[in-house]
């Protein structure tokens, strides 16, 4: 049996790691480590593009897990068809969830209280007051209620906010309240001041803030989009965006990065941070911990975590 694990992260760099395997450190060099053909258990390096990150996989024989270290799985999903059947495909719920949601609530506060105008205005010397609008009595929809859906909800109830709506792609009920399937986005839009995109990225999801969902919002929403930038049709927004009538926070674009002529970067009322929802401090505990359980499962042949699809199955 072949027992090569590849890892992002260098192993010495990572307590826990079970004995058995023989682990390889590749994150994304030119040259591999070893045959690929030898690994059993390929993480994915992190925060890359996603040619170089399904490079190995066609010669990925006899793999048996790939491990992201991301919440999505779209950067992968070009090498699944190279893979042998039944290869287990896992995500990294639980590593980004705190990162994420602090971003959120950061975008979201910075947009309504006027913090890109007031740092502006700092530049000036001028001193900036004025009325702004307060996250508190706001009706807040999140679109993709997954754990880190979950976790911005954690983080939004301190702010005295009105109401939180919840979508994801099935209806189900949870402690706080029930999620609504997708088909109802449409009466729910027109109620909400903030609208969190926090959903994987897929064929049903990809163009879901197109122009329709967008008219929908009502005048004076914010759109905040914490998941992938497909997930917002570009051209769409820049149209709501250059009336004035919504504004929009943005951790993802379409495309990305944006170049620097690209008029995303000049639309009114829009605020762009550069995809670092997960990359924080946060980010290496949280995943050396998930990487150190996944091994030891793996190791030990019990049930591993997240497990997204398995290669070869029949989705039904």
């Amino acid at each position: 049996m072949t027992a090569d694990v590849w890892l992002p992260i260098p192993p010495d760099e990572i307590d826990g790691l079970p004995e058995g395997p023989d682990y390889r450190f590749w994150n994304g060099g030119e040259d591999f480590p070893a045959d690929p053909a030898d690994c059993a258990f390929y993480v994915v390096p992190y925060m890359k593009p996603s040619p170089l990150c399904v490079r190995p996989m066609g010669r990925m024989s006899n793999v048996q897990v790939v491990q992201t270290l991301s919440a999505g799985i779209d950067h992968v999903e070009p090498g699944l068809g190279h893979l042998p059947a039944g290869v287990r495909l896992c995500n990294a719920r639980g590593v980004h969830e705190a990162s994420t949601g602090e971003l959120t609530l950061a975008l979201i506060l910075a947009s309504l209280r006027g913090i890109p105008d007031f740092v502006r205005a700092q530049d000036r010397g001028e001193w900036l007051g004025g009325f702004r609008p307060a996250l508190a009595d706001k009706n807040v929809l999140i679109v993709g209620y997954g754990s880190i859906g979950e976790a911005i909800e954690d983080r939004l109830v301190p702010f005295e906010v009105a109401r939180v709506a919840r979508v994801a792609r099935s209806e189900r009920t949870t402690a706080r309240g029930p999620v609504h399937p997708l088909t109802e986005l449409p009466a729910l839009l027109p109620e909400a001041d903030v609208v969190i995109l926090s959903t994987p990225l897929s064929e049903t999801t990809r163009g879901l803030a197109g122009a329709d969902f967008l008219s929908r919002m009502k005048d004076g929403a914010l759109l905040v989009n914490v998941a992938r930038g497909p997930v917002v049709d570009t051209k769409a927004l820049l149209a709501e965006l250059e009336t004035g009538r919504i504004t929009a926070a943005l951790d993802v674009t379409d495309p990305e990065p944006l170049a620097r002529e690209h008029p995303l970067w000049r639309a009114p009322g829009v605020l762009i941070s550069p995809h670092v929802g997960g990359p924080t401090s946060a980010f290496l505990p949280r995943a050396k911990r998930l990487l150190v359980d996944q091994l030891n499962r793996y190791v030990n042949r019990e049930p591993l975590r997240n497990v997204i699809l398995t290669t070869g199955a029949s989705t039904g």
